[in-house]
C-alpha cells in the first residue's frame, strides 16, 4: 500500500517531527508513506468571507496539484464520516482488496479546505467535533495509519 499525507504548512515543532517520523519508520513494513507539505497563504487575521475562500483556494491548487487521478482521496473534515479505529482500518483493508492501494489523506491549513479538495476527495473522515491544530492533526492521523495496519495484520498494539 502507498500513502501519501498532503498538509498545509510547514511543521516546525520538533516533539511533532519526532512523533511522525516514529509511525512513518513504523509504517515501512506496511508499505510506502509519503509526507508533502504544501505552502500555507499567509492572511492577514480578519478576513471577510471572500477573502477566506481565497485563501482556501489558494491552498486547494497546491494540494490538487499533487494528487494524481488514480489515487483515493481522504479529506480531513469535521464534518466528515468519524469512523472508529477498527472501521478505518476496515475501510483501509477493504480499498486495498479493491485495488486501491494508492492513499492520499488531506489535511488543510487553518480555514479548512477548499470546496474542490472536498469535491475531489473519494471520502471524508473526522477525528471527531473538536478542533485540533493541523500540525497536530498530522501525529494523530500517522498514528491512526499505522494503528489501521496493526488491526489489520491481528497485531496486539491497538487495544
Amino acid at each position: 500500500m502507498n500513502i501519501k499525507i498532503i498538509s498545509v504548512g510547514k511543521l516546525k515543532e520538533k516533539y511533532l517531527i519526532q512523533g511522525i517520523n516514529e509511525y512513518v519508520k513504523r509504517l515501512k513494513a506496511y508499505g510506502k508513506i509519503e509526507l508533502v507539505e504544501v505552502p500555507d497563504e499567509k492572511a492577514p487575521e480578519n478576513l471577510s468571507e471572500a477573502q477566506m475562500r481565497q485563501v482556501k483556494e489558494k491552498e486547494g491548487e497546491r494540494i490538487l496539484a499533487k494528487i494524481k487521478e488514480q489515487e483515493y482521496v481522504y479529506a480531513l473534515a469535521i464534518q466528515g464520516e468519524n469512523p472508529t479505529s477498527e472501521a478505518f482500518a476496515k475501510q483501509i483493508d477493504q480499498l486495498g482488496i479493491q485495488g486501491k492501494s494508492q492513499l492520499v489523506f488531506v489535511i488543510g491549513g487553518s480555514l479548512g479546505l477548499s470546496d474542490a479538495v472536498m469535491k475531489r476527495s473519494n471520502a471524508q473522515i473526522s477525528f471527531g467535533k473538536m478542533t485540533y491544530p493541523h500540525q497536530l492533526m498530522r501525529l494523530i492521523l500517522v498514528e491512526q495509519i499505522y494503528r489501521a495496519f496493526r488491526i489489520n495484520t491481528g497485531a496486539p498494539y491497538h487495544k
